[in-house]
């Protein structure tokens, strides 16, 4: 059953491709597309409200430099309406349970993971967010932090794509206009995908309602407070945008968020559908199909081999599974394998499946607990994040990321062949390839000095539950998620701050809480500037057509070329933190 399910994702994923790149395509460029009739006014109305200039061309166009700003400019005006939101919720209406702020550190981790696209979560959502938080803060920054990673890969594939080279065409060296794109990304993609998504997750059950907390009876006769919310319109765009903050504490696993078998495979069907089909759409921007069906390639082969990885190491159990004498192999009446933390409805198969969809990606939504994954299978989700959150990836940011791969690929390509690089017919100089190998390398760097902070110091250690090979995996899974703005955790990892007021614990959440929050900043908007600055470069850049000796990157031979280069430079940079962590604790007899 796995596999069938595994078979019918890629079918699917497969199919709404072409279909959603070339809407995407067409939202872009401006054209008119089935839903400008409706959707065309609300546009035209939000362009006036934030007073973007247009002339008889179009709105005007911003250089890299000025597309950076707005996109700094926005997320820093993001960060600071969200964090006064959560500080001054216990004033503010829409608080059914009389919830007071979070500690500002928790705040600050908060709202630095949802306005940078990751979600990472220090608290239980239900218990510690008002219904007005849930929807007019992390709802709307689901929309708006996952706008910017789509309309940043679109400036950079402009850039990538622009033939103009005439200084006295005010379009040279354009990316577009920020504040343009940014509308018709939440108008005609996120919203009415969003809109249909929540339909879908409120007919298999979902929570949708303002109603408040209600008393349940239990199976044991006393009774248990249910709380309610806005659910279905959160887990809508969660999934689509590679958000994966979810409105309750257990994220996907909660069957009032995640009802069924459909809910579960609609989601992964969500997730993957923009990444993916963004694909498609760059190949259209920049007049080659197949390219865009090249890096479609890439990353499904990369999906593929890490969703089957999973699924096996589970199915066959762990090493402390085995020496106590436990059949783990399935048989009548039992699926077998490891089925610790995992939810009975979805089993292995559909765990595991989900588990890769969210790490490959960088939403970071669970269906069961990460830390209870076998050795092998919890460095599937660490190599996922490990390459760069370029196997798909997340919504725009994924693709320039895998942009970033391309690069690096043409240049060692070209020294081979002996040819100059090329991109598209614009040579790769220099600049590029030091952009490039920055913005490969910094996320690395980022991750291990975090990770070595974080259990070198005693302010660090105090967030970790477990020893051994699973505390340093908790660790380094926090930092590694929090530096790929992905947001999924091992849960022993915790940023809480202590109730016993014990000051050197208390700091040392403190430490986690700001530490994660730099993390998730810094890797967030050093690889957009990066991205941007090769975009502008190559936007001034003459293209030249292509020779014989021309490396192709649209052929089988050189998605191999780009599949190594990604293993080798990203990878592999983490294997001896794989090996300290789960590595070892695959070979070894630790459950946990």
């Amino acid at each position: 059953m796995a596999w069938v399910q595994l078979a019918l994702l890629l079918a699917v994923v497969i199919a709404i491709t072409p279909l959603l790149g070339g809407y995407m395509a067409k939202v872009f460029a401006g054209d008119r597309v089935v839903l400008s009739p409706v959707l065309g006014p609300l546009e035209r109305t939000l362009l006036r409200l934030i007073r973007v200039r247009r002339d008889e061309d179009g709105p005007i166009g911003q250089d890299w430099k000025a597309y950076a700003k707005s996109v700094l400019l926005f997320s820093l005006g993001s960060w600071l309406v969200l964090y006064l939101l959560l500080r001054l919720q216990g004033s503010l209406p829409a608080n059914e349970t009389d919830l007071g702020a979070a500690p500002w550190d928790v705040s600050f981790n908060t709202v630095s993971s949802f306005v940078t696209n990751t979600n990472w979560q220090y608290y239980a959502g239900e218990t510690t967010l008002s219904n007005l938080s849930q929807m007019v803060g992390l709802t709307v920054q689901n929309f708006v932090s996952a706008a910017v990673g789509i309309v940043v890969l679109i400036a950079v594939v402009r850039g990538i794509a622009a033939r103009s080279t005439d200084p006295a065409d005010r379009r040279a060296g354009s990316l577009g206009n920020f504040w343009v794109d940014l509308v018709r990304a939440v108008v005609y993609v996120l919203l009415p995908i969003s809109i249909v998504g929540a339909l879908v997750f409120v007919t298999q059950g979902a929570l949708q309602t303002l109603g408040g907390p209600t008393e349940l009876a239990n199976v044991t006769g006393g009774t248990q407070t249910l709380f309610r919310g806005p659910v279905a319109s959160q887990e809508a765009i969660k999934l689509l945008g590679t958000n994966g903050g979810g409105f309750f504490n257990v994220n996907s696993a909660m069957p009032f968020e995640n009802p069924t078998a459909f809910a579960n495979f609609f989601s992964m069907v969500l997730v993957l559908a923009i990444p993916a089909a963004l694909t498609s759409t760059y190949g259209r921007m920049v007049g080659n199909r197949r390219q865009g069906w090249a890096v479609f390639g890439a990353m499904a082969l990369m999906f593929v081999v890490l969703a089957v990885v999973i699924t096996v190491a589970e199915q066959h159990g762990s090493p402390a599974q085995h020496a106590a004498g436990l059949v783990t192999s399935s048989g009548d009446g039992t699926t077998g394998g490891n089925l610790v933390g995992k939810e009975q409805r979805f089993g292995i198969g559909g765990s595991g499946l989900f588990n890769t969809v969210t790490t490959a990606t960088s939403t970071g939504a669970v269906n069961s607990s990460m830390e209870s994954l076998t050795g092998l299978g919890g460095l599937v989700p660490m190599i996922g994040m490990g390459t760069s959150e370029v196997i798909f990836g997340g919504v725009g940011s994924g693709l320039y990321g895998m942009l970033l791969f391309i690069i690096l690929a043409v240049f060692i390509g070209g020294l081979m062949v002996g040819r100059t690089p090329e991109l598209h017919g614009k040579k790769i100089e220099a600049r590029e390839i030091k952009l490039a190998m920055l913005g490969a390398l910094y996320m690395p760097f980022t991750v291990l000095v975090t990770t070595a902070l974080a259990v070198g110091t005693d302010h660090g250690k105090v967030s970790n539950y477990n020893g051994g090979p699973q505390g340093f995996s908790e660790s380094f899974y926090a930092y590694l998620s929090q530096g790929n703005n992905n947001g999924s955790a091992f849960a022993g990892y915790t940023g809480y701050v202590q109730p016993n007021g014990d000051p050197d614990g208390s700091f040392g959440i403190t430490f986690a809480d700001l530490l994660g929050g730099l993390a998730m900043l810094f890797n967030r908007f050093f690889p957009i500037l990066v991205v941007l600055a090769i975009a502008g470069s190559l936007a001034r850049k003459k293209a030249a057509p292509a020779g014989p000796g021309t490396l192709r990157t649209d052929s089988p031979t050189f998605v191999v070329l780009l599949i190594g280069v990604i293993v080798l430079v990203g990878a592999l940079t983490f294997f001896p933190a794989f090996l300290l962590g789960p590595v070892v604790q695959s070979l070894t007899g630790h459950l946990y």
